[in-house]
């Protein structure tokens, strides 16, 4: 026991079997017990194993300083009140609001206290240092607000660096507690941190007023708080802020109105950033401030800091300096390339070339312009009278920009006169000239100061965080002040690496644009240009229109040059990422035969790296880091000897073991591999005196025969060199003294006590051993005999191993050996009576007493001995192994698990402090309605093709489930059948254990609790404990499994049953303070938002999270409670639940009123906002629903935990990014794209954001925070309605902007489960798109696109919101080309132009759309990754194995999704949180729903791009060349067939037949359908169409303008293909389109007519009915006659007409969904509804003819299923029978 634990004066009782109830000291008084959460500090008396700390004594006895305190008047003061108690009192917090701040700091404190170096000298009390460290941190951020806004902190204390006096001290801890409890009541609050600062500032003042004794002048008593008594705190405070936020919430109508209409938490916020807070709201608040009224109201704040405004401008008011740098540089390159010299150098040496280029300046001012235009424009409403400043910038900005752009033109032009009139540049024109380059150098004065400051960044750090006014000023021009997004320069080195990278990516980025985009285009575009007497097909508006032609071949090429950056970063980024992954030591061993050669080291490794050495004071030094360096090259390589061997009775070897076989255990318990395999893989406890380390038999598979053929082969050779020869392979020279000692021991075991036969045996092996000793082996003995013994021994072990053992067979064998030893093995004969004077023979002859060994061989039996039989089966494989055992384990995700711990053993990591020492933690995971346990019917339900989940999982799971069965038997099941009564509890363990399920998680996270208990034992344990330890798991480890193996089924006790189930093995050697450590170091907290509502309703996810608590005893259950008053009032409560062990029940541990509902914000940030309170410990990890964890990955949990004391750059990290592993990649080829695409992101992707590019943010999963920086800064997510939709990765923007640092570790993982079915892989696309739709729209994207270095900028940009908009601008530049194409071929220009344009420039931009749109740029890093992670070969085989697996179809598919979402955000809003679901996937979608789904963001987009190409294809005459149009057009076929097909590609049983039929019917009747009020969208399609429009009700003026401009390209088919028609025999008049339109004006009216005659004859009045019809038709009929007649109108023109029209009215429905609003009351609207359910059965049946061909087609349904469950395939998945349900062999 560790001697800084004290036992209580009770007896251990509860703490032994780690229970987390109190049990109370019979001697104390007989006070009801309340129950607590993790220490019971309300009694100290109690028995649990965390009060044997002295720490948390000393933490409970420091708060209970109350000493001298002024007590309330009003309340009486108890016994045992503490400090907490008292400010409870004073300012009206909530009870369990102080009971949980009073644990909560409790537990932080005497953790502080623990880690303390060196240790305090009186480990009885608080050390100060503690206190005064932890105060210094959690006020941090109150400190620079008040130093921002110039007032005088209220924290009266001096940090000088004296030691505290008592009162100081005292003082510390009240300040905390203050600060706590503020936080702790807060509720919504919490999301505002600067609120909460302002309210400590005034709460900290008062209550210096109690401490100094102050006077209330009114009364004449001493001073009390200005809100004080019940809950005042709540109601007084809280309250009425929490009201405003949710008024203004309910004013944005659910977040649809604007965002510029009202404030959100952010708004609310940055209030508190202006020193106006101080004066409107005074304290207490003045409740009829301006600030508490909504923002509509004429005297309402409105917003604060930023508005938020919808417009694509944004993308370029945020990153300004990133489109300056493109716009100049095109203007620049253009003009260089216009001279058409072979290289750009050539053309600067010519004087006008460099006088044109310097028109860029002009540019320049004209861009700056247009960003104060666009400031002003958007940002106006922030000005107000409080405001004026930020007003008179925005008019000055204005101003100079205007005056400098008048400034350039003008000099610049006279310069140009000047030199026109002189005819050259004479002496006058340079001059004119320097003036231009004097202003152009006084303009770029700011852009050099920046420069300087960014090569001394310390400079700018320190002018930006130091508030002096003089800074201010200087700085009030460029930027507003503001409290975030100051000092974010990073240090030097920084600097220097992601500047190298940019400048290397910018520079390839501009040569290619250079030579291959802009320079080809020249020529063409003069050509273009000097076309004279161009004959047009149409009416021509503008005289010269060559204009229009250059800029539509020039607008292809200028898209693609504005986003191939991208391309260049994601190049460059992905060998960097390998770079840095290979400097990690990633991927050195990736498989088991690696693993074999390193295995050695392995025990060397763990001990360094996850075992805790002395804690030495001066570890740090450079001394220290030298020598860890010098070890991780010698473990890493295996240098030096000392690594070589480590023999079996060494404490390292045993702990090594222990941990070993423990995860090799959880292995077995997780069915990832069988008993055999646990035996091969398990490192063997010492026993039967074996001299050598016992190396799992996986390692030593093979050695011996190789051992033997060696001993074969040197026969003469003298012993050392034999020996020399073995011992050069370690595992060699183990497994022959392994083989030796065990066959010795087995023999001796086995023979009676006392007999002859004994003696003998022994006696041979001594003898054996002095030959051996005397290196006279090979002397004596014939090493030839040895294969001989070797096929006896074989013989001999496997009659023992069987279940009926034959005593004769076994006699029979041993009396071989014994003849081959005597006359075969030694070199000299010996006679019979040399044999028994050497004790050889039997004395006596064999006849008086029966043959040798006839009744000398006694074996144990099986069920007491499994210990033995385990061993003699460990030695059958040593024996008789002859494969090398390269596929144990066989489960591909036990090999990857293995590979992976094995290989970060080689990596730098911190070292690992004791789990006393370490830092404390909490995992929160939000939890909604999500599935906790697959339930029984769950598993049970078929599918339409007949196939339940479980028939599904048994099929793509096979070993593991065969492992499960294994794993029953052995717990008692008999009959198969029986799984479904006595094992369900087991089956849906197992089933959930597969999905994406709340069990999973629970059960992962609760693997640090397990992790910690270990290392805590390991830490604390004697050599004598492990060696003892060892032997007494050898034995029961043994009993464990050894009857399934035996082919034995024993009965044995629930007790042991239950140890091999759920709990550890090394439990049965705690002493008990393990538990404690575990719990104090370890919390888990799960926020089931609505666990309360579940439990009312008998919902059976109550039960199952009941369950999980039950048996993961440090998991918490946070959760909402709605508590219903008189009078219809609800009043609301976070309350935290826990299982008492003892009760055996669930008890209620906080109830925590909160101010109103919890949901003002977005759901899950909300949930972990009220959840947070619970968590404990230094840091917090943000895990999901649909995450997992593993065993041995725990165990490296406190070695990630140092990364928060070691600086990364100039700071020390705040958010500690971890390496993500998907596991949902096998279900299907889907699942498999997209596990590979987000691995690539999580590992490579990450790893260069982090370093060398330093804009890592944080992306939603394992991220682990420095909690008390977090929870001090606005939490660990944002929740603002709409705006905040992708909420984790805020919290990494609001991170950096408060000048936090976010790294990333890949010696550590977590799983994560990914979408796996095709729809739901696109509604997760179009969540993240939507959500980076609002990210470019918001105030944390605008700050770091300013207030972040240009290079850092350029990083963040491309890899959050840029990465959306250029590929919005790749699908941009597809409709560009191709419009642009159909401009030119149904003008004439393309006639004109043909033969006179070089296509150089086009084959450069379709080589990169191409490129791009095959997903090729996102499969480079994935190429990458794999090949450092799993080797070149097998990357490149993946790679192509997913184009054959049409990968590119769905990258393809995706691009579009994310651009239609990310675009119609930007413009309309109507981002949501879309719900994917986390199901397996094996059911067919109908086409209905595909329709429903795509229609408007693929399918109609598609037919669009296809009906282009297709009149395109009619009317180029470039077209009439095949190869030509192939070529030019093949990339926007692929997309155009890529959008309509994929969808049905990777839909299963997408292409059969009756699907297929049954579909369109369904399709047809969905359509037809009218439907009532409460249809729902997937019945009606009237209602799915009003739906598909909702955008347009809530967007603004500007994005309806928008939208109806955009819409307007579908008249141009119409005004185009008019022309081309026979009837318009040639006439380029205005007349034709004209008359075009009476066509248009003729169908509708046709169609009206049919439509009401159907309506109202069509029911009663059928003939009526039909004689319309018949009429309508003769008409068509006679006009199309009379138009053959007496026109050229040709029977084609009917087709071609099609291809005009139809695109005319698409165009007119949109026009019309757009003016709704005026429409919907006129007759018009009912025209608009049902031509437009015409038009989408139009669409229906052009999306539904190539899925019918293929359906109809043979072949084609067997290949699609290929292709989609290929990898499920290789993993033994029968999918042809799981599609048709033919369940034969195997039913449940």
């Amino acid at each position: 026991m560790n001697l800084r634990q004290r036992a209580p004066s009770q007896s251990r009782g509860a703490a032994s079997n780690g229970s987390t109830s109190s049990n109370p000291n019979p001697n104390a008084p007989n006070e009801e017990e309340e129950p607590f959460n993790i220490i019971p500090i309300h009694n100290l008396l109690a028995d649990h194993p965390s009060l044997r700390y002295p720490e948390v004594r000393a933490a409970t006895a420091a708060l209970r300083t109350v000493g001298d305190l002024r007590k309330h008047p009003y309340v009486v003061w108890r016994e045992g009140f503490d400090l907490l108690d008292w400010l409870g009192i004073f300012f009206g917090f909530q009870r369990d609001n102080v009971r949980n701040q009073r644990e909560h700091l409790v537990l932080h404190l005497a953790n502080a206290q623990m880690r303390l170096q060196p240790p305090p000298d009186n480990i009885d009390s608080l050390d100060p240092t503690v206190v005064r460290r932890f105060r210094r941190k959690l006020l941090s951020n109150y400190t620079s607000w008040c130093s921002y806004l110039g007032r005088k902190s209220n924290v009266w204390i001096s940090d000088n660096h004296r030691s505290p006096s008592a009162s100081d001290h005292r003082r510390e801890l009240l300040y905390t507690s203050l600060y706590l409890l503020i936080w702790g009541e807060a509720a919504n609050l919490r999301f505002v941190p600067e609120c909460l600062c302002y309210l400590f500032h005034h709460m900290a003042m008062e209550l210096n007023r109690i401490l100094e004794d102050y006077i209330d002048e009114n009364t004449g008593q001493p001073v009390l708080p200005s809100i004080s008594g019940e809950n005042a705190f709540l109601t007084q405070v809280v309250t009425p802020i929490y009201n405003t936020i949710k008024n203004e919430v309910e004013s944005s109508r659910n977040g649809t109105a604007p965002h510029s209409a009202w404030r959100n938490y952010d708004d609310i916020n940055e209030y508190f950033w202006t020193r106006r807070c101080f004066e409107k709201l005074k304290w207490p608040l003045d409740v009829g401030s301006n600030f508490f009224m909504v923002s509509k109201e004429k005297r309402g704040v409105g917003k604060t800091g930023f508005v938020e405004q919808r417009s694509f401008w944004n993308a370029f008011r945020s990153f300004d300096r990133l489109w300056i740098l493109h716009i100049l540089f095109l203007q620049a390159a253009m003009i260089v390339a216009w001279e058409e010299t072979s290289l750009p150098w050539q053309a600067l040496k010519i004087r006008d070339v460099q006088v044109r280029a310097l028109s860029i300046f002009i540019t320049w001012a004209s861009l700056r312009f247009l960003q104060s235009i666009l400031d002003a424009g958007t940002q106006y409403s922030l000005v107000s009278r409080e405001t004026k400043l930020l007003g008179v910038r925005m008019l000055l900005k204005s101003l100079v920009a205007t005056v400098w752009i008048i400034v350039f033109a003008v000099l610049y032009g006279r310069s140009w006169t000047q030199r026109n009139d002189d005819g050259g540049w004479s002496a006058e024109a340079n001059r004119r000239l320097v003036n231009f380059l004097e202003a152009a150098g006084v303009y770029v004065l700011p852009e050099i100061l920046a420069l300087t400051l960014f090569v001394i960044p310390w400079i700018r750090n320190f002018l930006e965080e130091t508030n002096w006014r003089i800074f201010y000023g200087l700085t009030w021009w460029f930027q507003s002040r503001i409290f975030v997004g100051r000092g974010l320069r990073e240090g030097l080195v920084d600097n220097i690496m992601y500047t190298a990278f940019w400048i290397l990516v910018l520079a390839t980025k501009f040569i290619f644009s250079y030579f291959l985009q802009i320079k080809p285009l020249v020529q063409p575009t003069n050509a273009v240009l000097n076309l004279k007497n161009v004959k047009y097909n149409w009416h021509e508006f503008f005289g010269d229109t060559n204009r229009l032609a250059v800029g539509l071949l020039w607008l292809p090429v200028v898209l693609i040059y504005l986003m191939d950056l991208q391309i260049w970063y994601s190049i460059y980024s992905s060998f960097v990422g390998a770079l840095v992954g290979l400097f990690s030591h990633l991927g050195e061993i990736r498989n088991i035969q690696q693993l074999r050669l390193r295995f050695q080291f392995f025990a060397s490794a763990m001990q360094f790296n996850l075992m805790p050495e002395e804690q030495l004071f001066q570890e740090r030094g450079f001394k220290n880091r030298f020598k860890d360096g010098i070890r991780r090259l010698q473990l890493r390589y295996g240098f030096g000897s000392q690594y070589k061997k480590l023999e079996s009775n060494q404490v390292e070897a045993n702990k090594f073991a222990l941990i070993w076989n423990e995860i090799i255990l959880t292995f077995r318990e997780e069915d990832i591999v069988s008993d055999r395999e646990v035996e091969l893989l398990e490192l063997p406890q010492n026993s039967w005196n074996i001299r050598v380390i016992r190396w799992p038999c996986l390692l030593l598979c093979n050695e011996l025969l190789l051992a033997l053929s060696q001993a074969k082969e040197l026969v003469d050779a003298p012993d050392k060199w034999l020996l020399r020869k073995i011992c050069k392979n370690e595992y060699r020279r183990c497994v022959v003294i392994e083989a030796y000692d065990s066959v010795k021991h087995l023999l001796v075991e086995i023979l009676k006590d006392g007999t002859v036969e004994q003696s003998i045996i022994t006696n041979s092996f001594l003898e054996i051993d002095l030959a051996i000793q005397n290196e006279k082996f090979t002397q004596m003995y014939k090493t030839t005999a040895i294969p001989k013994i070797h096929s006896k021994l074989i013989d001999f072990v496997d009659f023992l191993t069987k279940p009926k053992k034959d005593i004769s067979k076994i006699v029979n064998t041993l009396q071989a050996l014994y003849e081959v030893f005597i006359k075969d093995f030694p070199k000299t004969k010996r006679n019979i009576e040399q044999l028994k004077e050497d004790g050889l023979a039997p004395l006596r002859p064999s006849s008086s007493v029966g043959l040798l060994f006839e009744n000398a061989v006694v074996l144990p039996d099986d069920e007491n001995n499994a210990s033995f039989y385990r061993q003699v089966r460990r030695l059958q494989t040593i024996l008789s192994s002859k494969d090398s055992m390269h596929n144990v384990p066989t489960n591909l995700e036990a090999r990857r698990r293995i590979a992976f711990f094995s290989n970060s053993l080689f990596m730098n990591m911190p070292h690992a402090p004791q789990v006393e020492k370490m830092m404390a933690f909490s995992v929160l995971t939000p939890y909604y309605n999500e599935e906790v346990l697959y339930s029984k019917e769950q598993l049970r339900t078929e599918n339409e093709d007949g196939i339940s989940t479980l028939f599904y999982l048994q099929k793509i799971y096979d070993d593991e489930w065969q492992n499960f069965l294994q794993r029953m038997r052995r717990e008692g099941l008999v009959a198969e059948e029986e799984i479904w009564s006595t094992k369900i509890r087991d089956l849906r363990l197992w089933a959930s254990y597969r999905g994406q399920t709340l069990s999973r998680t629970v059960r992962g996270m609760m693997y640090y609790y397990k992790a910690l208990k270990m290392l805590a034992y390991l830490d604390s344990a004697s050599e004598m404990d492990i060696r003892d330890g060892s032997r007494e798991l050898g034995t029961v480890g043994s009993q464990r499994r050894h009857d399934v193996v035996d082919g034995l089924e024993t009965d044995r006790s629930s007790s042991m049953r239950s140890l091999s189930r759920s709990s550890s093995a090394v439990n049965m050697l705690f002493k008990g303070h393990e538990y404690g450590t575990a719990l104090m170091k370890y919390t888990y907290v799960v926020a089931c938002q609505i666990y309360g509502t579940q439990k009312a309703k008998k919902d059976p996810h109550a039960d199952d999270i009941l369950y999980l608590m039950k048996n993961n005893e440090a998991l918490r259950v946070a959760y909402l409670d709605e508590v219903y008053m008189d009078r219809d009032g609800v009043e609301y409560y976070s309350v935290l639940v826990k299982f008492d062990q003892q009760l055996q029940k669930e008890v209620e541990i906080y109830r925590i009123r909160l101010p109103g509902p919890l949901k003002l914000g977005e759901g899950k940030p909300e949930n972990q906002n009220h959840a947070i309170i619970f968590t404990r410990g230094d840091a917090v990890q943000t895990i999901d629903m649909n995450q997992d964890n593993y065993f041995e990955e725990a165990l490296k949990m406190r070695n990630l935990l140092e990364e928060f004391k070691a600086y990364y750059g100039i700071r020390k990290p705040t958010i500690l990014g971890v390496r993500e592993h998907i596991f949902t990649g096998s279900v299907s080829s889907l699942a498999w794209f997209m596990s590979a695409q987000e691995t690539s992101f999580v590992t490579l992707g990450q790893r260069v954001l982090a370093n060398p590019l330093k804009v890592r943010m944080h992306y939603g999963h394992p991220d682990v925070f420095d909690r008390f920086w977090f929870l001090t800064r606005g939490g660990i997510s944002k929740a603002s309605r709409v705006i905040n939709i992708s909420e984790d990765i805020f919290a990494g923007f609001n991170c950096t902007l408060r000048g936090g640092n976010v790294t990333h570790h890949e010696y550590i993982q977590v799983g994560k489960g990914r979408d796996v079915g095709f729809n739901q892989i696109s509604m997760f696309e179009a969540k993240v798109a939507s959500g980076n739709g609002e990210q470019i729209l918001s105030r944390d994207v605008y700050r770091l696109g300013h207030r972040l270095d240009f290079f850092r900028m350029l990083s963040f940009f491309y890899t959050t919101v840029g990465f959306f908009f250029n590929t919005m601008m790749v699908i941009l530049t597809v409709y560009a080309f191709v419009w642009g194409r159909l401009y030119l071929a149904l003008s004439g220009m393309e006639k004109a132009m043909k033969g006179s344009t070089n296509n150089k420039a086009f084959g450069a931009i379709l080589n990169q759309q191409f490129v791009i749109q095959l997903g090729l740029f996102t499969a480079l890093p994935m190429i990458v990754e794999n090949s450092l992670e799993h080797g070149f070969l097998p990357a490149i085989w993946d790679f192509l194995t997913m184009q054959l697996q049409l990968a590119s179809v769905f990258y393809t598919f995706s691009m579009g999704t994310r651009t239609h979402f990310f675009g119609r955000t930007i413009l309309h809003g109507g981002a949501k949180y879309r719900a994917t679901g986390r199901g397996f996937v094996v059911q067919h979608k109908s086409f209905a729903e595909n329709y429903r789904l795509y229609a408007r963001s693929h399918f109609v987009k598609a037919i669009e791009l296809g009906v282009i190409l297709i009149v395109y294809a009619s009317h180029s005459p470039i077209a009439k060349d095949t190869f030509v149009y192939i070529a030019m057009t093949i990339s926007s076929w692929f997309l155009v067939v890529s959008w309509i097909m994929a969808p049905f590609v990777f839909n299963p049983s997408g292409f059969d037949w009756l699907k297929t039929v049954y579909d369109f019917d369904e399709f047809m009747n969905w359509i037809w359908y009218r439907g009532g009020v409460f249809t729902k969208a997937d019945q009606s399609w009237e209602t799915w169409w009003y739906e598909e429009q909702d955008h347009l009700r809530t967007t603004g003026l500007w994005g309806k303008l928008l939208e109806i401009i955009i819409d307007l390209r579908f008249f141009f088919f119409q005004y185009g293909i008019v022309y081309q028609l026979s009837i318009a025999s040639g006439s380029t008049s205005i007349a034709v389109y004209l008359l075009s339109w009476i066509y248009v004006v003729v169908a509708v009216t046709f169609y009206v007519i049919i439509a009401y005659a159907r309506d109202k004859y069509a029911a009663k009045e059928h003939i009526y009915y039909r004689l319309v019809q018949c009429i309508v038709i003769v008409l068509i009929v006679l006009v199309i006659v009379i138009l053959l007649q007496f026109t050229k109108f040709k029977f084609i023109d009917l087709l071609t007409g099609m291809l005009a029209f139809i695109p005319t009215g698409w165009g007119l429905i949109l026009i019309g969904q757009v003016l709704r609003p005026f429409l919907q009351s006129t007759v018009v609207w009912e025209t608009v509804v049902s031509l437009a359910r015409v038009y989408d059965v139009l669409f229906g049946v052009v999306v539904m003819v190539p899925v019918a061909l293929l359906s109809w087609l043979p072949g084609f349904q067997s290949m699609q299923t290929r292709i989609l469950f290929n990898e499920a395939f290789s993993r033994g998945l029968q999918i042809s029978r799981i599609l048709t349900g033919k369940k034969s062999d195997f039913d449940l």
